[in-house]
């Protein structure tokens, strides 16, 4: 696994849009603070050709010119590490206008995003072999004052922090919009986590390499030329796999189903453990007389590994930032829980 070097004092932010950019409001204002805020910090800062476009379909713009723009800003070597502008609908179809060859042999960098994002922070694991970080886009930083998260993820980006835990309340329903753009998370729920564990009991220790994004990109890119899991799996299968996984728009039913798919595609061989977020549109619903516990554990009760559900990833937030492909030790007493990160 490639590491990239972390984010020195006085280093360059670049910014790409290969989904959403930040166009529309309340992402654009939010993103234009969060650059004094940046800047503040001495960080220069430079901007991908499509950060302030709207003229694609579900990206900032055509899948051609946005493939360019990642694949371009990625190997520039004026930059040292990238943060997307945000999440959306179709990145997918960029994949085929992306250097993955050109990205694979130039120097690493970190790239950090969450959402559509999946798009490129699993393939820069699965098809480069290069870490990346699950975690929040640009225009979250332009809050007032920023949460811890988005404190934790600049000090990951900066190698300060390697070590996360869990935060105390989540966020239900945002109160950001085009009048409050740098409003910051509602945090109105009390964090609980579910741990299910083979041996029954409540205190989780377990280990392996951190890997997943968004269920609803995972299972678009499933059975496709960018499906190199198996191989994966097979390559670090000494280390086994921690799944990290987190719904956006999928129901119960669609959770299911995909967790089904990922399954019978082989993906969870040698998992040593889950860790699912919050999903936004099941979260404390049920449909068919399931809930959204049951819409996942049921398809990963035969691996006998642990389960962690309701944990800090994704659309709900906060969200830790996760280094996809990093080695990882996973610690809960069943009420609190932290991430141990290494690069190796």
């Amino acid at each position: 696994m490639r590491y990239p070097k972390f984010l020195q004092q006085n280093g360059a932010i670049a910014f790409v849009a290969p989904s959403f950019g930040c166009a529309t409001e309340p992402y654009k204002s939010g993103f234009l603070r969060a650059q004094e805020k940046w800047q503040q910090q001495g960080f220069s800062l430079i901007f991908g050709p499509n950060c302030y476009v709207e003229q694609g379909v579900g990206i900032s713009n055509t899948p051609d010119k946005c493939g360019t723009e990642l694949t371009e800003y990625y190997c520039d070597v004026t930059s040292d590490c990238i943060i997307s502008c945000g999440g959306g609908e179709l990145m997918c179809e960029i994949l085929d206008y992306v250097d993955f060859d050109r990205i694979r042999k130039a120097d690493s960098k970190w790239y950090m995003g969450y959402s559509d994002n999946t798009n490129m922070t699993f393939l820069l694991a699965t098809l480069c072999d290069t870490a990346s970080v699950y975690g929040p886009c640009a225009s979250s930083f332009g809050m007032e004052p920023w949460h811890q998260s988005l404190e934790d993820a600049m000090l990951l980006l900066q190698g300060k922090k390697l070590i996360m835990q869990g935060y105390d309340m989540w966020e239900k329903e945002s109160m950001k919009d085009e009048e409050h753009p740098y409003e910051p998370y509602n945090l109105t729920e009390t964090s609980v986590i579910k741990c299910v564990l083979p041996d029954g009991g409540t205190n989780a220790d377990f280990s392996g390499r951190l890997l997943g994004g968004c269920v609803d990109c995972l299972v678009n890119l499933l059975g496709t030329k960018y499906d190199k899991v198996s191989e994966f799996n097979e390559k670090y299968k000494e280390d086994g796999i921690i799944w990290f996984l987190e719904a956006c728009d999928l129901n119960l039913m669609g959770i299911r189903r995909a967790m089904w798919q990922m399954d019978h595609a082989g993906w969870f061989e040698n998992c040593k453990g889950f860790l699912i977020g919050r999903p936004r549109v099941g979260m404390n619903v049920e449909e068919f007389g399931i809930d959204h516990y049951q819409a996942t554990y049921e398809m990963f009760r035969k691996y006998n590994v642990p389960v962690m559900m309701d944990v800090d990833i994704g659309h709900l937030p906060p969200m830790m930032p996760l280094i996809c492909g990093s080695m990882a030790r996973i610690v809960s007493d069943g009420k609190e829980y932290r991430v141990e990160m290494e690069l190796k």
